[in-house]
């Protein structure tokens, strides 16, 4: 698959979830840590054998990030066997069925999004009291989401003497909280507070919004890259930019969370196929979407926090890639 040398988070975490303890990862995304997770956990699953429960449930804040995990899943587990599946609100009913029945079953790997595996638990089929793996990742994000009680209600359900992982870009006293009452005598490891990635060239252009459609058509004709996002924060905004761009003969694709799930995965299928360039999105693409070579992200708007900026610029530059991040 490409991997030659472990990424620090990885060199930090790995041995520790392979020996079965608890674990706090502080890593912004782009630094590895799916596979600092999915390798020692895939490992120690193989190791133990069978049985027809679920033993890992992995709990992310977007269908995307789902995803995302279940495709590097598949990529990591294709020739020892490991089963996955990603729940995630959305789609039809016969996707309902198929997550009920990867629940029922006893599937090794379930990666959920909370609100999708409430409404599966609350039908009351699902067992998770022989539960090997909790996993929260993008711990920070799902806070923010308020998924707090949703994540408690699902780890209340958890077997008590499961090993639990927790990942997160940041360590607010809250995410501290969560970790004291879900995980026991936790290693903690840290790579960095959460900060544009190294290699990623910032810049700023102070513009009125009348003058940012004109600005926007100029950046990206003249740089002529093949794989660009631009996120603004506001969901009636992207399709009036994604117009303004396709007029100028750009070729864009726009995500957004009103956007019909069967949707939102074909553009993103196309934008990673680079049959669209440009990639019109709010924030719901930028924390977590793995996609290589991504020359470029530019903040139609100021995002609202300083976070909300690292993950949004952190598309860019990753795996030690460089890239450029331009606000508007």
């Amino acid at each position: 698959m490409g991997f030659e040398v472990a990424t620090p988070i990885q060199t930090m975490a790995i041995p520790p979830i392979t020996e079965g303890r608890d674990l706090i990862g502080i890593a912004q995304t782009g630094t590895g840590k799916t596979a600092a997770f999915l390798l020692p956990t895939m490992h120690n699953i193989h190791e133990a054998g069978g049985g027809d429960h679920i033993k890992c449930l992995i709990i992310t804040p977007t269908r995307e990030l789902a995803l995302q995990i279940d495709q590097a899943c598949e990529g990591f587990g294709y020739f020892s066997g490991t089963s996955s599946v990603a729940i995630y609100g959305g789609g039809s009913g016969s996707d309902f069925d198929r997550e009920k029945n990867a629940l029922t079953t006893g599937v090794d790997i379930a990666i959920v999004t909370p609100g999708r595996m409430i409404s599966h638990m609350n039908l009351g089929y699902v067992d998770l009291s022989k539960l090997d793996v909790l996993i929260l990742d993008e711990a920070d994000r799902m806070l923010d989401m308020g998924f707090l009680g949703d994540i408690n209600r699902i780890a209340e359900h958890c077997n008590p003497e499961r090993q639990t992982l927790l990942f997160s870009a940041t360590m607010p006293d809250r995410i501290g909280k969560l970790a004291t009452s879900m995980l026991k005598d936790p290693v903690t490891v840290q790579i960095a507070l959460s900060r544009p990635a190294e290699k990623v060239m910032q810049v700023a252009y102070p513009v009125h919004d009348d003058q940012k459609p004109k600005l926007l058509v100029s950046l990206l004709k003249d740089r002529g890259l093949e794989s660009v996002i631009v996120f603004s924060s506001r969901k009636r905004s992207i399709s009036i930019i994604a117009r303004s761009l396709s007029k100028a003969g750009l070729n864009v694709g726009s995500i957004s969370s009103d956007l019909e799930q069967k949707d939102r995965e074909d553009v993103m299928r196309r934008f990673r196929n680079r049959k669209v360039n440009v990639l019109v999105a709010t924030d719901v693409v930028s924390r977590g979407i793995d996609i290589d070579n991504i020359e470029m992200v530019i903040n139609y708007d100021v995002p609202p926090n300083e976070e909300d900026y690292v993950h949004r610029i952190g598309r860019t530059a990753r795996a030690g890639r460089g890239g450029i991040g331009i606000t508007l």
